[in-house]
């Protein structure tokens, strides 16, 4: 899982802000992704984490040039999406889906799952008419779905059932890159647990890599390989899951992981949490510096200065953080 199928070197998506009816200016620039460069190596789950409003999912929609990047590259498989034609994004669109977070909104509620499932097949003619049938047979039991369920609609169906028909949507193209955006944060815990067992089962017998994207750490510390940790449309930590969900380096990732219930009621009353402070900055008007530092316990003036490198620490997990620079300038690579 060395070789890297997806690449973002310097990735920037910013959209402007308009004011103004008659005489319309630009008043300002919401930086959702703000320099990402980061790599999916083929067969990894990534994990991408985040607060709401990080810039988690503009980055997901970004890599699959559903938004234009503003500035950097985004390469798959040796390709840049970013310089491809209308025409030629399109031809390759089928080696990379996306599942979304809520299963009913992104399922036409007058579509039956078995049209959902082979709309794609037969835009792309990846299957013979005659064939379509079977294919779509064959996508619904890969994920759990009886037969008996091929003509009823996305309405008759429950949440984790609906996630079961985008994610058969999402393999029905036979893509390499599945990128999974809160794919089980509207579902209840018990189903989530189903979900995420049903991806890692599929990117084993799919030879697939994904990215998972959640704003919970401990959704995705099971199933990925690695975990990417994201703040304000920065990259903040990124390394093995393991490693990255015992022991954090950087502030940011401490407070996520301080906030995942433990499950022994006398341990969680007693134990003390790194919480965060404050509210997450607006990306239209983001802090100087290390953009983590208005909320950060360990500031120092410096921090609110210089931006921050992503460099390795330990075990090549790596952290943008000057404190940590300063903790350990042996450990830190330029």
């Amino acid at each position: 899982m060395s070789e890297a199928l997806l690449q973002l070197v310097d990735v920037k998506t910013h959209f402007p802000v308009h004011r103004g009816l008659l005489f319309e200016r630009e008043i300002g620039t919401v930086k959702a992704v703000d320099g990402v460069t980061l790599e999916a190596r083929r067969g990894e789950v990534l994990g991408l984490v985040g607060e709401s409003g990080c810039g988690k999912s503009t980055l997901a929609r970004t890599i699959l040039q559903l938004i234009p990047a503003t500035a950097g590259s985004v390469s798959f498989d040796g390709q840049d999406l970013c310089a491809l034609s209308p025409r030629e994004l399109r031809k390759a669109r089928p080696q990379f889906q996306m599942i979304f977070q809520d299963p009913y909104a992104s399922l036409n509620p007058r579509m039956t799952v078995f049209d959902a499932i082979a709309e794609p097949i037969r835009t792309h003619r990846l299957a013979a008419s005659a064939d379509v049938a079977a294919r779509v047979a064959e996508l619904m039991a890969r994920v759990g779905l009886a037969p008996r369920f091929i003509r009823k609609y996305p309405h008759e169906f429950s949440g984790g059932q609906r996630q079961r028909i985008a994610i058969a949507r999402a393999l029905a193209l036979k893509p390499k890159l599945i990128v999974a955006d809160e794919p089980v944060s509207a579902l209840d815990v018990s189903v989530q647990a189903q979900i995420l067992n049903l991806l890692a089962n599929l990117r084993v017998q799919e030879d697939l890599t994904m990215i998972l994207i959640s704003h919970d750490l401990a959704v995705v510390e099971h199933v990925a390989h690695r975990i990417a940790v994201m703040y304000l449309g920065k990259i903040v930590e990124l390394g093995d899951a393991a490693d990255v969900f015992d022991r954090p380096l950087h502030p940011y990732t401490q407070a996520l992981a301080a906030a995942i219930p433990v499950p022994d009621p006398e341990r969680e009353r007693n134990r003390q949490r790194p919480l965060l402070r404050g509210d997450l900055p607006s990306p239209m008007h983001p802090p100087s510096g290390c953009v983590f530092h208005p909320r950060c316990p360990h500031a120092a003036p410096e921090c609110a200065q210089r931006v921050p490198e992503l460099k390795p620490f330990r075990n090549q997990q790596q952290a943008a953080c000057i404190r940590l620079n300063a903790i350990h300038p042996s450990s830190a690579k330029t």
